[in-house]
């Protein structure tokens, strides 16, 4: 009887040992297909677009933040937009979100801040070329050109390197309401002018079907190296860089949900506001 008695101890034992090695292979299975699917998940993310805010209503005067700045982490680690109430300009590179501010300061931003209007991707190149060549904004417009033959293209744009010169600017806080529309405050922008510079031009081509939620064209912010300064690209003259491109396939827009933006006159043409804008002069 006591030797029974051992024998089914010992058969308990082993049933015991053999459901947890089944449970182990399954939680191990389990966490496998969770990783593939969010491996699955972020490749499918890296060919879209996601835009927080609407360009014309920003340039506009909505400049009141809603979107945080840890959700726009959620749709890309690459991207430019504003901060809230226009306190300076933005820029995100590799999952980090940068702010340059009108006194010249750049600083990493808390995830708990708000964006009024940002575009972010997750960045993966499909082209790189490396240029040694002095290059000024118009010139490296025609280059960018010749290398994204697709008009009606989405294109996410990475250059980094040397240059001979960089000028940049931001715009102070805007505090009396109600807002102006932005081309209305430029006497307020700062410039900022580096030589020899290292660092990044981050930004994208959108096409003008996209004109609206968008800022259609050209549009870049700068970081240094060294991630002390920044902001929103005036004018540029390469030295020797490198370009990286990515093509997307698709966009999404998330509209703000406040009165402001109920009320927007989304009928006025804002096109001529807008190249002021990108261009920080009135002419």
């Amino acid at each position: 009887m006591g030797s029974a008695l051992a024998d089914g101890e010992v058969l308990k034992t082993l049933y015991i040992l053999y459901a947890c090695k089944i449970e182990r292979k399954m939680k191990t299975c389990l966490i496998a297909v969770l990783l593939l699917c969010c491996v699955f998940a972020k490749a499918q993310q890296s060919k879209k677009l996601f835009t927080a805010g609407h360009a014309g209503a920003f340039i506009g005067g909505l400049y009141d933040g809603y979107y945080p700045y840890s959700s726009l982490k959620q749709h890309g680690d690459f991207g430019l937009g504003a901060p809230d109430k226009l306190d300076g300009e933005l820029l995100m590179l590799n999952g980090k979100i940068y702010k340059t501010q009108a006194g010249g300061q750049t600083q990493e931003v808390k995830d708990t801040e708000l964006t009024p209007f940002a575009v972010v991707n997750f960045f993966r190149a499909n082209k790189k070329v490396v240029l040694n060549t002095l290059m000024d904004k118009n010139k490296l417009y025609a280059c960018l050109d010749s290398l994204m033959p697709n008009q009606n293209g989405i294109y996410a744009i990475r250059i980094s390197g040397k240059y001979s010169a960089v000028k940049t600017r931001a715009f102070p806080p805007v505090r009396q309401v109600p807002y102006v529309p932005l081309a209305q405050i430029l006497s307020l922008q700062h410039f900022f002018n580096f030589t020899g510079a290292e660092g990044f031009l981050v930004g994208y081509r959108i096409p003008a079907y996209m004109e609206g939620p968008n800022i259609s064209g050209y549009h870049f912010h700068y970081l240094s190296n060294n991630h002390q300064n920044g902001g929103h690209l005036i004018d540029v003259l390469t030295q020797g860089i490198t370009i990286e491109i990515c093509e997307l396939d698709g966009f999404t827009v998330d509209l703000p949900q406040s009165q402001a933006f109920k009320n927007f006159n989304f009928k006025q043409d804002r096109r001529e506001e807008v190249k002021q804008v990108e261009n920080g002069k009135n002419d």
